[in-house]
């Protein structure tokens, strides 16, 4: 588990927030996109020095679209580290109701709630998921480097999580096979000890 899960679900009703998000998170945009974005006076290509970290996109125009992306990566055994949600997705689930609903089934899911209004206050949000260090809001219309730095610090904290996780079954995994020898080794000696009087 040493490799970053760099899998990302955008969940927004909005198809031109699913392109923004594959423009500032994947490299994989071509010399016309390039040129595109130079004659619309757009963010231009980016350059050599910029840091290569590859993102893996999926898209879900609902929050129901989303769960059930979520459940399905998870049982195929590609989990996503983390979820750009918009708050407002008429006709279906808000962007509250589709992360109660993921995380209910899936707590490790790193959230990011994009919004352009004031529909919810902080602390509606907070009374309605809890306090989360798995949550974080970023405002519409946002900046790409915003986004872009998200993206790479939620994704190495899911998987630095993961790694917890993992670390921490095995020392539990040690403990008891250690506590099991001893009791084995305790009563051994407690016998020897009742043949030597």
């Amino acid at each position: 588990m040493n490799e970053t899960n760099r899998r990302i679900l955008v969940i927004d009703d909005n198809v031109a927030i699913h392109d923004d998000f594959r423009k500032i998170l994947c490299r994989g945009r071509g010399k016309q996109d390039d040129i595109l974005d130079a004659f619309f006076d757009e963010s231009g290509p980016r350059g050599d020095d910029e840091p290569a970290f590859e993102f893996e996109i999926d898209s879900a125009m609902q929050g129901s679209d989303g769960l059930r992306m979520v459940s399905e990566a998870q049982a195929a055994g590609r989990p996503y580290a983390m979820a750009f949600v918009d708050m407002r997705m008429p006709p279906g689930w808000d962007g509250l109701e589709t992360i109660q609903r993921i995380w209910a089934g899936y707590p490790d899911l790193q959230v990011v709630i994009c919004t352009a209004y004031s529909d919810r206050s902080w602390a509606e949000i907070i009374a309605s998921l809890g306090e989360s260090d798995q949550l974080v809001i970023l405002k519409k219309p946002f900046d790409p480097v915003e986004a872009r730095q998200l993206a790479i610090a939620l994704t190495k904290k899911w998987r630095l999580t993961q790694q917890a996780r993992l670390r921490l079954f095995q020392a539990n995994q040690i403990i008891a096979t250690v506590v099991t020898r001893s009791r084995y080794h305790i009563g051994s000696l407690s016998e020897t000890g009742k043949r030597l009087t």
